[in-house]
């Protein structure tokens, strides 16, 4: 059964596929214009989101895992500082406003932010729908043939047989990434990506299972954390971290260099030439890929040579190599380590493999489908983004959808990072706003 909202009383201003902190950001500075805003200039939005409630890296959050950001990078301080979204008003509801004070720390712990993100959510429940995957994204076009709308097509909540159709002048597409795993690897409950760490261990750990080693792909932020919880997950197993370089290369966030973050490194980065644009990713990439907080660093560092000293060595190191070939046995993963410089192989056996081997944005044209084809792209096939986030069609196409998080070959490092989350869905408002000036506005859909 399908029910479409065709009414024109039915139309949506935004519709939001995906409600991460991205489109979470978004969905407060609307309902913050709104507050403000006159019945005809509000901004009548709703969000969905396939996970039955909220959640962000919810198989990584370690209970003493740190935030990379600061906490004024929130969902709404930069944009607006006396917002009541922010995570001081957070905190102050909470009780906890002064302990953090306390702590003399710019950098929350995460599990404490997705707490934060989790509360803000939920003053905005009367905007999403959970449990509503999106299935189709078409082009709707009015009698002249302009493309006006978009038909967004969801599964409904508790009857995924059934599906819903909304309209929508624009879209904010804010899928977030997916996990990167090498080709022809296959998940199992050997095999994990390290974004389900946490409840795999939690349910490894309670059923009682041996474990004796584990090895651990990957040399970048997720990979030394996923070490280091193993290590003290499974106290007696081996802990064997393999990657490419030859330590782990410590994250570059002196004050200089993370000006690369800053709103107006956006403007810089979105102005330049495609050649200046990939200089300065190259420059900067230490900032964010494939490296470590020092103090992680060093902690494993003194990890080993305490185990080394005690003659007790659990946490391993496979520098300058790589995993050649994964081969499952009834109860053991028999795992070819290839040492680089040399060519010589050895074949470790292990209770389990977990590849912290990053993530990668969704594919925009497979959920886009027949909207994909009308955007305009350079001549690498990318779709070509404006200034204000929104992508750029074929001329007969006045319906707007904006993307976050796929747009770092136009808007640079931040386009995946929460460090400028809060100033871009002021962006998008404000561009919606333009956009919109000289359109009759209507009336908020009916939710089904």
């Amino acid at each position: 059964m399908n029910a479409l909202h065709d009414e024109p009383d039915a139309i949506l201003d935004v519709l939001g596929i995906g409600f991460g902190p991205s489109n979470l950001a978004l969905a407060i500075a609307i309902e913050e214009h709104n507050v403000r805003a006159s019945a005809g200039d509000r901004i009548h939005a709703e969000f969905l989101e396939r996970q039955p409630r909220f959640g962000w890296h919810r198989g990584m959050l370690i209970d003493d895992a740190t935030m990379q950001v600061s906490f004024l990078k929130d969902l709404a301080t930069m944009r607006n500082p006396t917002s009541d979204f922010t995570f001081l008003c957070f905190l102050r509801e909470r009780g906890r406003l002064v302990d953090f004070l306390n702590a003399k720390t710019l950098f929350p712990l995460r599990i404490e932010f997705h707490e934060y993100f989790t509360w803000a959510a939920a003053r905005l429940s009367h905007l999403v729908r959970y449990d509503s995957e999106v299935v189709a994204v078409e082009p709707a076009t009015s009698e002249d043939g302009e493309v006006r709308w978009f038909d967004v097509t969801s599964r409904a909540p508790g009857a995924p047989e059934r599906t819903i159709t909304r309209r929508a002048r624009n879209l904010s597409v804010a899928v977030g990434l997916e996990p990167h795993l090498p080709p022809d690897t296959t998940l199992s409950d050997r095999v994990w990506h390290n974004s389900e760490l946490v409840p795999r261990v939690a349910e490894l750990t309670g059923s009682g299972t041996p474990v004796d080693r584990i090895l651990v792909l990957g040399a970048g932020q997720s990979g030394a954390e996923a070490v280091d919880f193993l290590h003290r997950s499974f106290p007696a197993a081996e802990i064997c971290a393999v990657f490419a370089k030859y330590g782990y290369t410590p994250a570059d966030d002196s004050p200089f260099a993370n000006r690369i973050f800053d709103p107006e490194a956006v403007d810089v980065y979105f102005r330049s030439t495609p050649e200046v644009k990939q200089s300065l990713v190259d420059y900067h990439r230490s900032t964010n890929y494939s490296v470590v907080d020092m103090d992680l660093i060093e902690s494993l560092y003194a990890t080993m040579y305490r185990e080394k000293v005690l003659g007790k060595e659990r946490l391993r190191l496979r520098n300058v190599s790589r995993i050649r070939d994964v081969r499952a046995r009834e109860d053991l993963l028999d795992v070819t380590v290839e040492y680089l410089p040399t060519g010589e192989r050895e074949t470790i056996s292990c209770d389990l493999l977990v590849h912290a081997t990053g993530y990668r944005p969704r594919d925009l044209d497979t959920l886009l489908g027949r909207a994909a084809k009308l955007c305009l792209r350079d001549d690498k096939d990318s779709v070509l983004v404006g200034r204000d986030h929104r992508l750029e069609f074929t001329p007969e196409v006045t319906a707007g959808i904006y993307v976050q998080g796929a747009t770092e070959h136009t808007h640079g490092l931040t386009s995946t990072l929460l460090s400028t989350t809060a100033v871009r869905s002021g962006e998008i408002l404000d561009s919606l706003l333009t956009h919109r000036a000289g359109d009759p506005v209507t009336a908020t859909a009916p939710l089904a």
